[in-house]
């Protein structure tokens, strides 16, 4: 499985951005997928992650209310809106695949399988 970040970007404090994450995959729907973040000098943390289905989702609590996580199975693609971005969200953003398609959305990076190679998000003040 191959994951292809995009979407990254230089934004002001208060825009949006949306990221996609392509899956060369023929069987994505069966994956749990998950988006994680690392800023400079600080380790690799969860943002957000969806069930195959995407009837369930997952949130940071320093992201909920401002970024949605969404998936389409027939795009083999999973999104990140971002909203009201602030200049902490700046840090480079990875996708992730899990192999174990039954479950919960799981914020812990040891459940994901595969890794894309990330898109740099800078937030301007």
């Amino acid at each position: 499985v191959q994951l292809q970040a995009y979407g990254g970007g230089l934004v002001q404090a208060g825009g949006s951005l949306r990221l996609s994450c392509a899956a060369s995959v023929s069987t994505f729907s069966s994956y749990r997928m998950a988006w994680f973040r690392q800023a400079p000098g600080k380790e690799r943390e969860f943002v957000a992650a969806i069930t195959w289905s995407g009837d369930i989702t997952y949130y940071a609590d320093s992201v909920k209310d401002r970024f949605t996580i969404s998936r389409d199975n027939a795009k083999n693609t999973v999104y990140l809106q971002m909203n009201s971005l602030k200049p902490k969200d700046t840090a480079v953003y990875y996708c992730a695949a899990s192999k174990k398609r039954v479950g919960v959305p799981s914020p812990l990076q040891s459940n994901y399988d595969y890794w894309g190679q990330g898109t740099q998000v800078t937030v301007s003040s």
